[in-house]
């Protein structure tokens, strides 16, 4: 945790930064991949192979889970991702199979589970993978029990539904705060609809964030139930936002990784009136995007 001057300025707040971006892999995912593999490895100790779909960072983490337990890994994934998340991968021994974009990925890997009987580890819809997640923010009270805001991006819902989950847990009332990208809207458009919803995704910045739910993924419950609020992040935010956290703090953010902070910067949200923590949850961009928009 850092506290920042600059956004504590910015927003007349107490402002501290989770930095998941030195994680493993880059990314918080590890905690959830680990986690699960762990748990999997336990309790069916015949699986050899796993499969999941990703959008860069969960595959990523999983490749680097699945060497501690002597796993095979396949991973769908878009052909639109970036090249550093997929030279990540590739680095760490992962099998790669290709989609058209996230959607058909995560099709394609229930069904290569269904079909091989390999073990399918979503990157949000899993309980364990959830968990894991959740123990950003169970650091993040730990080290700042007066939190009263903690704002997360926000994509499949793992980590915010993990974070909310753990929130609800805490001595103290804390406001859980997710950051969606405008251009996947997926939790706006089903929790104004009351059931998940299949909304157009747009290009973004975000890719991590990109892309529909399962269409019966417990994140949406959890989201609905626990969270407090989701703001939608534009285009034009994510970009300040990386930039400024490279310009004011000296750390390299993807555009998912950014979310939290971008929703910051927009403006807008009940912050509680107390300290707030802040997520940044990946690194993985491409060079050519971070010198476009410096």
């Amino acid at each position: 945790m850092l506290r920042s001057a600059w956004l504590s300025d910015r927003v007349k707040a107490d402002v501290w930064l989770k930095v998941e971006t030195v994680q493993p892999g880059a990314s918080f995912k590890i905690r959830g991949a680990l986690n699960a593999l762990q748990l999997l490895h336990t309790e069916r100790p015949d699986v050899t192979t796993v499969v999941t779909a990703s959008a860069g960072n969960h595959g990523t983490a999983m490749a680097i889970a699945v060497q501690h337990f002597g796993l095979r890994l396949r991973v769908h994934l878009s052909v639109s991702a970036p090249a550093a998340k997929r030279n990540a991968l590739l680095s760490y021994g992962a099998e790669l199979v290709e989609a058209a974009d996230y959607d058909a990925a995560e099709t394609a890997a229930c069904a290569d589970a269904a079909q091989t009987g390999a073990s399918y580890i979503s990157p949000y819809n899993h309980p364990d993978v959830i968990a894991g997640a959740g123990t950003v923010a169970l650091e993040m009270l730990d080290d700042e029990p007066s939190l009263t805001a903690i704002i997360a991006p926000l994509g499949g819902g793992g980590l915010l539904a993990g974070a909310a989950l753990v929130a609800r847990g805490h001595q103290s009332d804390v406001r859980v705060i997710g950051a969606e990208a405008e251009s996947s809207p997926v939790f706006t458009a089903a929790l104004a609809t009351g059931e998940i919803t299949t909304v157009k995704v747009e290009p973004t910045l975000a890719d991590g964030l990109a892309g529909n739910l399962e269409r019966a993924s417990q994140t949406f419950n959890l989201v609905r139930d626990l969270v407090d609020a989701v703001a939608l992040v534009t285009e034009s935010s994510l970009e300040t936002a990386m930039r400024c956290l490279i310009y004011r703090e000296r750390l390299v953010s993807e555009g998912a990784g950014a979310a939290a902070v971008a929703a910051l910067l927009q403006g807008g949200l009940d912050l509680g009136g107390g300290p707030v923590g802040v997520m940044l949850t990946g690194r993985n961009v491409d060079e050519a995007v971070l010198r476009r928009i410096l």
